[in-house]
């Protein structure tokens, strides 16, 4: 009896978990600077954010993360254990998928700090052991995958642009629009919010503000592209009129705060 109850009761928790997992809202929210969330990369897992930031720095041979360069290398901080080898383990127990319910690609950032060509084709290195998880690209040829990857900061241009096949993409900035750069090649459009608004996020977003964010929005649809502005105000406010705006990827450094708003704002 005792073990019949108990089996009843695993079955029942284990259908719980499976309705709250399909039954999870995704946000559109790009985790700024998620290592330093707590833990790094899952609380944006958790909550249903479909983008993490990852700043690396290269050193002797591996590349590890940090937002300014580390006195020493610590192995648990490489960008293999705090995001590839995790990501590629949860996409696996979710048959091919970061979030069940959610066929799009999963954005994982990653900000070049005092990039270089030894670094990048490390990082390619790395990116082959988790190909299959991965949006590639091969001849113009886009396979989508679960996880798709852009660099930005010192991103290699040349070198992503010449990569055959393509394991990552390239984030763009307002001046390459209007270059025929394809959205295979430069998915996502960044800037820094303060290049094109002065709002700071309370009481209502002024008209001629809201023409220039629709503007720059257009713009980078038109080309297919998806955009994020960074250090741009993180409140309730914000998120709403950027949500209402059409911005992509709303830059956050409050992944629980902001997916709670989302979904309280959806129903």
């Amino acid at each position: 009896m005792a073990k019949a109850l108990r089996t009843r009761f695993l079955l029942l928790t284990f259908l719980v978990g499976v309705e709250l997992c399909l039954a999870q809202t995704i946000v559109p929210g790009h985790a700024h600077n998620d290592y330093l969330n707590r833990p790094a990369l899952f609380e944006a897992l958790e909550n249903g954010l479909i983008s993490v930031e990852a700043d690396i720095h290269f050193m002797k041979g591996d590349l590890y993360v940090a937002h300014v360069r580390p006195l020493g290398r610590n192995k648990k901080r490489s960008l293999e254990n705090l995001y590839l080898k995790p990501l590629f383990e949860h996409v696996q127990k979710n048959n091919g998928k970061v979030y069940p319910n959610y066929d799009g690609p999963f954005y994982l950032m990653i900000d070049f700090k005092g990039g270089s060509l030894a670094m990048y084709n490390r990082l390619v290195e790395l990116l082959e052991n988790y190909k299959s998880m991965l949006t590639v690209s091969e001849h113009s040829e886009l396979k989508q995958g679960a996880v798709t990857i852009f660099l930005s900061g010192s991103r290699p241009y040349e070198a992503v642009a010449n990569s055959e096949p393509k394991l990552c993409f390239l984030d763009g900035r307002p001046s390459d629009i209007g270059k025929q750069i394809s959205s295979q090649l430069m998915p996502v459009i960044s800037d820094n919010y303060h290049n094109h608004l002065k709002w700071n996020g309370t009481d209502e977003m002024p008209e001629e503000e809201q023409l220039k964010l629709r503007k720059l929005v257009s713009q980078v649809h038109a080309e297919g592209k998806k955009l994020r502005l960074w250090a741009s105000p993180d409140n309730p406010i914000a998120w709403g009129t950027f949500r209402k705006l059409g911005i992509d990827l709303i830059n956050t450094d409050k992944p629980k705060k902001f997916a709670r708003f989302i979904n309280a704002t959806s129903r």
